[in-house]
């Protein structure tokens, strides 16, 4: 087993990686429920799919702890993250009668518990929120750092609030019936860890022989692909919980991704696959204004294409559009678009000068 604690002024919390954790959560909430302040009532919050295949033995475990549980049910997708979506979360928190020692699951992967984690945020002006990723993207990136939300038809995650768990449970053996093209899509944000942050983490994924698929990853090896990931994050939001600063490199790859998913209408590319679409723009961009060299380009895109992941725009897209919806981003600041690009393996700073006509002429290239 190994702990990671998100050290943070006001709430801190780990992030527990254990094999089986989804059998034991149960008893981990029991053993921990006075330090954590969790009350007597859980409402589970997954969608159906995720629901058959692990809801039964958590909601089980939950129950032989003492916990009083109900289940709600969401529509699986990037298109149904909406306020709509909530509304029903909304409606079991009240005929479950949550009060504010409550307790709302997220038990999915990054759509639920984005999802679960606004409920949780805005329900009775806040409740205890526990993350259970499923997925190899909500388990290094989305579970962690407290950044909950919904889309609006016009951009991505543009209502949403910041509402930290207060317990992480990653269990590794979940990922063993992770459909081929999420655990991709997961790839994607491990591989952002290791252009921006630790460059021991990328050739690490460097020398594995394939990252495609779980299968071709030892569990030795996953383990330390998600502890070095989840170090990563925890440490970052540690320094910055709220996207004052440093937080901010986070987001690279999401600028011109989070454009891709929104005018592709969220069904075309999920959201990973978005991500490492980005990234290979912003490495270019990175190269195009003398931050980058073409060396450190080159072994991105060659990790993203062993991890099976797209490097090209979706056919079909317009420009001008792509250029049109950046300026709706979240991290725009005084009306000036900031990218995230890398300055070498392991390192990226944030930058607002950025020309339109070299986002036009990278985005032309892919």
């Amino acid at each position: 087993m190994t702990v990671i604690t998100v050290e943070l002024p006001r709430q801190s919390y780990e992030v527990t990686i254990v094999s089986g954790g989804m059998a034991t959560l149960g008893e981990k909430l029991q053993t921990d429920r006075q330090s954590l302040g969790l009350g007597g009532r859980l409402l589970v919050v997954s969608n159906a799919a995720i629901a058959r295949r692990y809801g039964e033995v958590a909601i089980d475990s939950l129950k032989a702890a003492g916990f009083e549980v109900a289940l709600c049910l969401l529509p699986a997708g990037e298109r149904y993250k909406t306020l709509a979506s909530v509304q029903k979360i909304y409606d079991a928190a009240l005929a479950q009668a949550l009060e504010r020692s409550s307790t709302i699951v997220a038990l999915g992967g990054g759509v639920v518990g984005d999802m679960a984690g606004f409920a949780a945020a805005t329900w009775l002006r806040g409740i205890n929120l526990v993350q259970v990723p499923t997925s190899l993207l909500a388990m290094v990136d989305a579970a962690i750092g407290g950044k909950t939300g919904v889309n609006h038809p016009q951009g991505k995650n543009l209502i949403g609030a910041f509402h930290q768990p207060r317990l992480v449970m990653i269990d590794p053996t979940v990922l063993a019936t992770l459909p081929t093209r999420e655990f991709r899509a997961g790839m994607a944000e491990v591989i952002k860890y290791g252009v921006i942050w630790d460059a021991e983490l990328f050739e690490r994924l460097e020398n594995c022989p394939r990252l495609d698929q779980s299968r071709y990853l030892s569990a030795e090896e996953l383990h330390v692909i998600l502890t070095r990931s989840c170090q990563a994050k925890a440490h970052i939001v540690g320094k910055d919980e709220k996207e004052a600063g440093l937080r901010a490199i986070l987001n690279y790859g999401h600028t011109i991704g989070h454009a891709i998913e929104s005018l592709t209408g969220y069904r075309v590319v999920n959201h990973g696959e978005a991500v490492a679409i980005g990234m290979v723009a912003a490495g270019r961009l990175a190269v195009e204004l003398g931050l980058w060299n073409q060396a450190g380009v080159d072994r991105q895109h060659q990790l993203i294409q062993a991890a099976g992941l797209p490097t090209q725009l979706p056919g079909g897209l317009d420009l001008d559009a792509i250029v049109d919806s950046l300026k709706t981003d979240k991290k725009v600041k005084d009306g000036r678009v900031r990218f995230v690009l890398p300055t070498q393996i392991g390192a990226a700073t944030v930058t607002d000068q950025v020309p339109t006509e070299v986002i036009k002429r990278v985005l032309r290239g892919l």
